[in-house]
């Protein structure tokens, strides 16, 4: 059992059986003080002979395929269950001898993965963000918020920590009447939305989807807000006009790392003299790395979660101040935990709107991302950016000054 022994040359906390397609078993690890006390001794089969090999030689691809054909099922405890115990015992090193020629060769799989014109661009964001709307409105929030929540308090409900992140973000923007507000990547247009709810400002929204576009200018219709937030299906590298704001959540993402440059080098370009950005974009604290293969190959194409040591230089060599830099840590996790809830506890309905074999791929995207952030590395960062050095103030007061004043009651979902 080739995947068993790979297992067990690094679990060694928690209790992990594995049964071949032979219905032989393997128990692996053992209970300790690092086992959390509510993780079960979780069984998992292995239903196909040529399997085992496959699964020991790339288990960053092979699991998550083998799991969405039913050739991988978890009989005792859960999937998350399962990926809890692989990445806590894991940490942020490579499984497999291909998962470490991948790491090794990093550099050069970086450029080939993640070369990203605007024509691949707009079909990698097609492939995820392109399907049906009513497959979001069964895990996100209210909002369609498709990012980091911020729990700023324990115990906020996945609503409360959305609007709680618009508060964060809208605070750090330091609003004025009359401005203009780019948003780069914009969604389904709730934070567009609610920054024009939050300031006499115009908003452009701009999005590669056009599932999202055609669901945000309806929203903007609804609100009575159209008069002032306009969304378009266009590229930043494609905009022209010049920007006293610009926002962007969660779309850095999709850049890709040969286009860091350029993209920090239109948002100089973009914003006036005076003006701020926000970037908003998954990181990784264990310096670069390559996208899971699973994950780029059924999920996100093309995307990547870059080191900052990737990010900063670009920021500098754009000749643009890094106003403030902020680190979410489990702040995702938590919010991707929300998610696979409600995705499933709604997970018939997802089953309708598509199939079984969906909702598995699903299911192991949204545990295998919430395993990333609690286990692997992975955070969120906020980074705050500026042409001129005195363009917001010294200190980082007005922050939670201007969150508090905008606490509910004020209602800043569209």
């Amino acid at each position: 059992m080739l995947f068993a022994k790979l297992l067990a040359s690094f679990v060694s906390s928690g209790e992990l059986t594995v049964i071949d397609a032979l219905g032989r078993a393997t128990t692996i690890g053992t209970r300790d003080a690092a086992t959390p006390p509510d993780e079960p001794h979780v069984v998992v089969r292995v239903h196909d002979p040529k399997l085992d090999l496959r699964l020991a030689l790339n288990p960053g691809l092979h699991a998550g395929e083998a799991y969405m054909d039913g050739r991988l099922t978890v009989e005792r405890g859960t999937l998350y269950d399962l990926l809890a115990i692989v990445c806590r015992n894991a940490g942020t090193g490579s499984l497999g001898p291909l998962g470490r020629l991948r790491q090794g060769t990093a550099p050069l799989l970086r450029l080939a993965q993640q070369l990203n014109p605007a024509v691949r661009a707009r079909r990698n964001v097609a492939h995820h963000y392109d399907l049906s709307e009513r497959l979001y409105d069964l895990f996100l929030d209210t909002d369609r918020q498709y990012s980091c929540a911020y729990f700023a308090r324990p115990g906020l409900s996945l609503d409360e920590a959305q609007a709680a992140k618009k508060r964060h973000i809208i605070a750090k923007l330091l609003l004025r009447p009359g401005q203009r507000v780019l948003d780069i990547g914009c969604g389904w247009g709730g934070l567009a939305l609610s920054i024009a709810k939050a300031a006499d400002v115009e908003v452009l929204g701009i999005t590669l989807s056009r599932e999202q576009l055609t669901f945000a200018r309806r929203r903007a219709e609804e609100s009575g807000l159209a008069h002032r937030v306009r969304f378009e299906l266009l590229d930043y590298r494609d905009i022209r006009d010049g920007f006293d704001r610009i926002v962007s959540v969660g779309m850095f993402e999709h850049v890709g790392v040969p286009h860091y440059g350029t993209y920090f080098r239109r948002v100089r370009e973009l914003l006036t003299e005076d003006g701020v950005a926000l970037v908003h974009a998954i990181g990784r604290m264990d310096g670069p790395g390559t996208t899971n293969p699973w994950l780029r190959k059924y999920i996100f194409p093309g995307g990547y979660s870059p080191a900052l040591s990737e990010v900063v230089p670009r920021i500098e060599g754009a000749g643009l101040w890094l106003t403030d830099l902020e680190v979410l840590r489990l702040h995702y996790a938590e919010t991707l935990r929300h998610w696979r809830l409600r995705f499933l506890a709604n997970r018939a309905e997802v089953a309708r709107l598509y199939d079984d074999r969906f909702c598995r791929m699903w299911e192991f995207y949204l545990a295998g991302c919430e395993c990333a952030f609690r286990f692997q590395g992975h955070m969120v960062w906020q980074a705050q950016l500026a042409r001129r050095v005195d363009a917001v103030p010294l200190t980082r007061d007005y922050i939670a000054t201007a969150e508090r004043a905008r606490r509910p009651g004020t209602e800043l979902a569209a």
